[in-house]
This record gives C-alpha cells, sequence and structure tokens, in this order.
C-alpha cells in the first residue's frame, strides 16, 4: 500500500485468585529504577516486536505467588544482562489481550522473543538469576549462529524489524473489494483510510505488524484489508465512512459489523482471533486407526484429548455412538482451543494405555496430552458432558494434575481396521467332530 511515509516452562501452575489473601498485592513488581521494562500494548510492538535486540518477557498476575517469588531473580538477571539481552514484564492480569496474543494461561510464564518475533519460544530453564541467564545466553548464542549462517528467522519482511510486511495487508481497490471480501470465504478486518490523517499514519505500523499474526494464527481464515478512501470513494460512500481510520468486519451472509476495539497490534489480533474461533467449525473426533493419525493430531495442536472407549461387544454401536457424541459437544465447545480430539477401542492401542497409566479397566477413560512437553492429565471424574467439561475447564486454567508420560516417549501406535459404524460380531467359534472319539477310552486314559 502507498502511504506518505510517516514520521520518524515446563507447565506452569496457575494460581487461583482466591490465593490473593496470602499474597502481598500491594507491593509494585517493577519500577523505572528496575532494569525490567514494564510492558502494555501501546509499547510492546516497538519494544520488542520491532527491535533487533533478544526479548525475555515475563507474564505474570500480581496475586500470583510464584510470580513474587520469581521477581527479585528476574530483577537480578536483568540487570546482568543489561545490555546484552533486554528483559520485560508484562502485567497479565490488566492486559489480557497481549497475554491472550501469546497463549497465557499460567503464571509465571516466560517467553523468549529471538529470532522470529513472531513465534517466541518458551522458556524452559530454571526461575534462579543464575539460571535464567545461563539459559538466555544458551539462547543468545543460538542466535548469533543462525545470524552467522544467513538465518533471519523466516518472517518474510524486508527490513521491517520481523512484524511483516506491508504484503501481509491487502491491498483493496472498487475493483477486487466484491470479489476478494463479499464473496470470499475468509472474514475480513479492513480499514479504511486517508493518506493525510495522522490517526491513519499512527495506525499503519500497529495494522501492519498485526496482518502477519493475523495470518499465521488463523491460517489465512482472517485477512486484513485496506482501502485508500480518498481514491476509491465509491466504496467509501456504500459503507457510510465519514471519519478515518474507520475498520469494518465483514462475515460471508453477515451485514459488515464496526470494529470499536483497541487500535495496537494485540488487540487487532486478539479481535481476529476470536472471530477465526466463531466461524471455525468444531474440530472432527477421529479414531486413532495409525501412526499418521494420532502424530499429526498430536503434533498439529497444543493439546490432543484422547478417549478410550469400551470394546464394542461390550456397549454395541448405540452405546459407541452415545459416547462420541458426548466428545463431539465437548470439542464443539472448546473448539476456540484449537485442541485435537481421537478415541481408541480399549485394547487396540495397548502401549499407549500403558504410557498413560490407563491399562485394561475402567473404560471409557480419557486424556489430555501436551506432546510439546510429554505430559498428560486423566479425566477423573463421570464421562459425560458435565464431567469432561470440569476436567477441561480445570486445565483451560492450569488447575489439573498432570504426570510424565511413560518413558518420555510418544508410544508406538498400531495399524487397525476402522469401525464400520455397526454392533460387534462375536467370533464364530469352529465345530469339533467328536463322532469317531469313544468315550469309554476317554475315561480309561483320565484313569
Amino acid at each position: 500500500l502507498k502511504r506518505k511515509p510517516q514520521p520518524p516452562g515446563g507447565l506452569n501452575r496457575v494460581i487461583h485468585p482466591q490465593e490473593k489473601a496470602s499474597s502481598n498485592t500491594g507491593q509494585l513488581y517493577y519500577t523505572s529504577s528496575d532494569d525490567v521494562m514494564e510492558l502494555s500494548p501501546s509499547n510492546f510492538n516497538k519494544q520488542v516486536l520491532q527491535s533487533d535486540s533478544m526479548w525475555l518477557v515475563e507474564f505474570y498476575a500480581p496475586w500470583c505467588g510464584h510470580c513474587q517469588r520469581l521477581t527479585p531473580d528476574w530483577k537480578k538477571a536483568a540487570t546482568a544482562l543489561k545490555g546484552i539481552v533486554k528483559l520485560g514484564a508484562v502485567d497479565a492480569d490488566q492486559h489480557k489481550s497481549l497475554a491472550g496474543q501469546y497463549g497465557i494461561s499460567g503464571f509465571p510464564t516466560i517467553k523468549i522473543f529471538g529470532a522470529n518475533k513472531n513465534k517466541p519460544e518458551d522458556y524452559q530453564g530454571g526461575r534462579t538469576s543464575q539460571a535464567i541467564v545461563e539459559g538466555t545466553m544458551t539462547a543468545l548464542r543460538s542466535l548469533v549462529k543462525d545470524r552467522l549462517s544467513g538465518w533471519t528467522g523466516g518472517s518474510g519482511h524486508s527490513g521491517e524489524s520481523g512484524t511483516g510486511s506491508k504484503k501481509d495487508v491487502v491491498e483493496l481497490t472498487d475493483d477486487n473489494f466484491d470479489k476478494l471480501v463479499l464473496n470470499g470465504h475468509e472474514v475480513w478486518m479492513v480499514e479504511f483510510f486517508a493518506p493525510w490523517c495522522g490517526h491513519c499514519k499512527k495506525l499503519e505500523p500497529e495494522w501492519t505488524a498485526a496482518a502477519i499474526a493475523v495470518k499465521e494464527q488463523t491460517k489465512g481464515k482472517v485477512k486484513l484489508g485496506a482501502v485508500d478512501a480518498t481514491v476509491h470513494q465509491g466504496l467509501a460512500r456504500r459503507y457510510g465512512i465519514r471519519g478515518f481510520p474507520t475498520i469494518k468486519i465483514f462475515s460471508k451472509g453477515e451485514e459488515p459489523k464496526d470494529y470499536d476495539g483497541g487500535r495496537t497490534r494485540p488487540d487487532i489480533v486478539a479481535q481476529a482471533i476470536e472471530l477465526f474461533s466463531a466461524n471455525v467449525p468444531p474440530p472432527e473426533v477421529l479414531e486413532i486407526i495409525n501412526q499418521d493419525v494420532f502424530k499429526r493430531t498430536c503434533d498439529d495442536y497444543q493439546l490432543c484429548i484422547v478417549a478410550i472407549l469400551p470394546h464394542i461387544l461390550d456397549t454395541g454401536a448405540s452405546g459407541r455412538n452415545g459416547y462420541l457424541e458426548v466428545m463431539r459437544k465437548m470439542a464443539d465447545k472448546y473448539k476456540k482451543k484449537t485442541w485435537g480430539w481421537l478415541w481408541a477401542e480399549a485394547g487396540s492401542q495397548a502401549e499407549l494405555e500403558s504410557s498413560l497409566g490407563i491399562g485394561g479397566f475402567g473404560y471409557p477413560a480419557m486424556a489430555a496430552i501436551n506432546v510439546r512437553k510429554m505430559k498428560f492429565s486423566l479425566l477423573k471424574g463421570s464421562f459425560s458432558e458435565t464431567g469432561i467439561h470440569e476436567f477441561l475447564r480445570d486445565l483451560s486454567v492450569g488447575r489439573g494434575s498432570t504426570a510424565p508420560v511413560r518413558g518420555g516417549i510418544l508410544p508406538t501406535i498400531h495399524t487397525v481396521e476402522a469401525w464400520d459404524g455397526k454392533d460387534g460380531q462375536l467370533p464364530i467359534e469352529e465345530d469339533i467332530d467328536v463322532s469317531d472319539v469313544e468315550l469309554d477310552d476317554l475315561e480309561k486314559d483320565e484313569l
């Protein structure tokens, strides 16, 4: 778009807010005299994403006891790394949109913003100042090595500090608007701007930076576009544009809506993810019939929900379909989490059951697996909408208990035939012809 130049780890425990009473919430975590920078939606883009420096960012909650214990070590590490790597902190209670953009569900969570600022890595090291410094230097050496080899992080930009490219914002005109926006299948957030507008110039870097994150996190299902309303006045009149910038949301088959949210990158991305989640169909509940199905589902999602259902001879088709219907309803209810959903018949994947501590009894059973961390959590309540909802709700806020996957690796998955949707059949036993056997001789042999 041509515009006038603008001026120059491991699984964390979530502490419930009820624990606030036992913590010193009146104390400020960080002040201007510390070497830790307080970050917010208003400065995150400029300070972190547009910076050439490596950043370690702590997402914390003021009521979190673990966060309070981390604070002195975080400050000490920041001082030790001053001038080498920058350390920041985000109050995730106050800045929920920023925390939500990076999937923060436990506190404290530490993210490393290195080579590709659009895909920060989880910091998995220790929480002492020495461990933080050592872990940071390891990450820094890796970054320097990548730069020496010519790898820049794959952010798809050129000279734009890793925040995306203007090509990720689609230039919309009188000629292509209807085809792309109205007749396309994607959800669109469209900015109507004027080149002379100061507020538009201020929004431009935020809009551009948000575009690549939206593209990656919604798999291209939500797009950001821009219309120069001084050139394409017909579009501006059609949608009643009277001020600049005006942002409208276009969903197929619906009237356009005004976007009245924040104008920072995190706010825009959060809105796009919300639009994506509202329009995405629920994930499919897949049967584990081979290694590929299991690996693809569990690798592509943060969590994969695995159910081990009773043998078909124990439930029949109607019973099994009842369990699968419960899973489908829960998959729909939690579709915004973009989790993977799998099931297997009891006994068909014995190694999987063993690795999750299910093995041989208590069907139906359910586990949530985090493949990246090789940890899982088991459903302790009933296999019902209520029981599974409580289980997943606790997982969503980090309250579920977890255990390591046995052996620390994914189990072997066997290739099995997919269920045909029918009742099971008992195996047919072969008849044995005993007509030529003399019973008297059997009795003599027994004696």
